[in-house]
């Protein structure tokens, strides 16, 4: 007698044929346009959103060999580990997966590829055949699931990642328990019987609340809750990172990895290695790798007349219209802001930008920018940046490689038709 295989089977049997394989997530010109300037120094797979970067999402949900192919002057640190004759699975890097998603790459044959409302997911066979894809090829995608298109869906999409990422990030690992000055509001176990509290080995909670009502927190390693702090989850705090003494961080948040953050801060994801450690608030925002957020800058989330929130696109070199009443801080990697700053609604700001002084800067500042509202702006030279880039990263122990310094190079010279 024959016996239907169950999902569960046909999910597990999948990845078991497939971890061996070779995984590229891959870039295309539209989303790497549309997520400047995050994605000047990034692939898309790279970027943090919930708790894990969206690579480590597909790791775990579709196990194989993972690289990346995103815009060429990247790919130096980037590479694509894969021949152009080896077949792979190519998947679209700015597609979050799950279950179903993962299951349907997995059973492409080579030659087949997955399309869904934003274009081509998923394809098999070797990086040759990719490059000679037509737009218009593949079937229609069962699972027309969440892609990452606009900087604004980082942060739109965070809260529920979070919950998503806590469910398998956490599930059958056994986590340290809270301080006992630590109090704990709402029920600390999920629907499913799951801890809504997870902390890692080495981390500290010392006299903070933590509300677990609204979602789960997550705790890393070696990260440090100070006293005095209120935690509303759902919330990241990733290794290393830090929530200062009193801080207010509502639902919605991750701080990557090495991130110190203090004042009040909503639904906001910090890549890594980034420091808002003072008052002030930042409000549905994201912020790359090493930026600075001075003591008493503030970033304005909402218009004052409650209208809709339009915020600059560099695909279309224009403001563009978004269905968002909240949007706040856009900075790319390296860019600061000095004490007491203030930021309108939904600003935009690029790679290695210093903003300082009084007054708000219009909602666009392109990279490499040194200036203020007053005084105005004047180009950063490529050495200028590159010593200080030096000097930041090396107090993390980092050094600012000859790679980078490429990259870098790459991007002051683009990033000129935006002045």
């Amino acid at each position: 007698m024959k016996v239907a295989s169950s999902p569960i089977m046909v999910y597990i049997c999948s990845l078991q044929y497939i971890s061996t394989m070779k995984v590229v997530l891959f870039d295309t010109e539209e989303s790497y346009q549309n997520l400047l300037p995050l994605s000047y120094t990034r692939p898309v797979g790279a970027f943090r959103v919930g708790i894990v970067t969206i690579r480590e999402k597909w790791e775990h949900f579709l196990p194989g060999y993972y690289s990346f192919l995103p815009k060429e002057y990247l790919r130096e640190k980037f590479p694509m580990l894969c021949a152009d004759d080896e077949e792979a699975l190519f998947i679209a890097g700015d597609k979050l997966p799950d279950k179903a998603t993962a299951l349907e790459a997995s059973q492409l044959r080579r030659g087949d590829a997955l399309r869904d409302s934003n274009g081509i997911w998923a394809f098999r066979g070797c990086p040759d055949e990719f490059r000679k894809l037509s737009p218009e090829a593949g079937r229609e995608s069962a699972n027309d699931s969440r892609r990452i298109r606009y900087v604004f869906d980082v942060f739109g999409m965070n809260a529920e990642e979070i919950v998503n990422d806590f469910v398998w990030y956490t599930r059958d690992r056994s986590g340290i328990a809270p301080d006992s000055s630590a109090c704990i509001l709402g029920d600390a176990k999920l629907p499913n019987g799951m801890p809504a509290l997870f902390i890692e080995e080495g981390a500290t909670v010392e006299a903070a609340t933590i509300n677990l009502k609204d979602g789960p927190v997550y705790i890393g390693r070696n990260a440090h809750v100070m006293e005095g702090s209120c935690l509303r989850g759902p919330l990241a705090l990733c290794a290393d990172a830090k929530i200062r003494m009193g801080s207010k961080i509502y639902g919605g948040s991750t701080f990557g990895p090495f991130c110190k953050v203090g004042g009040e801060i909503d639904n906001s994801v910090m890549f890594g290695y980034s420091n808002k450690a003072h008052d002030g608030y930042l409000g549905n925002a994201v912020i790359g790798e090493w930026c600075n957020i001075g003591a008493g800058t503030n970033s304005s989330n909402l218009k004052n007349d409650y209208s809709k929130i339009r915020i600059w696109n560099y695909a279309s070199q224009r403001f563009m219209r978004t269905d968002l009443q909240f949007c706040g801080l856009i900075m790319g990697d390296h860019s600061k802001a000095g004490i007491n700053c203030m930021f309108n609604t939904a600003t935009v700001v690029g790679v290695g930008v210093n903003f300082h002084g009084a007054g708000f800067p219009r909602q666009f500042i392109p990279s490499f920018q040194n200036g203020s509202p007053e005084a105005g702006f004047s180009d950063v030279s490529i050495d200028t940046f590159m010593q200080v880039a030096s000097r930041v990263m090396s107090r993390r122990g980092l050094e600012l490689t000859d790679i980078d310094r490429h990259i870098f190079e790459n991007i002051h010279q683009s990033a000129s038709k935006f002045k």
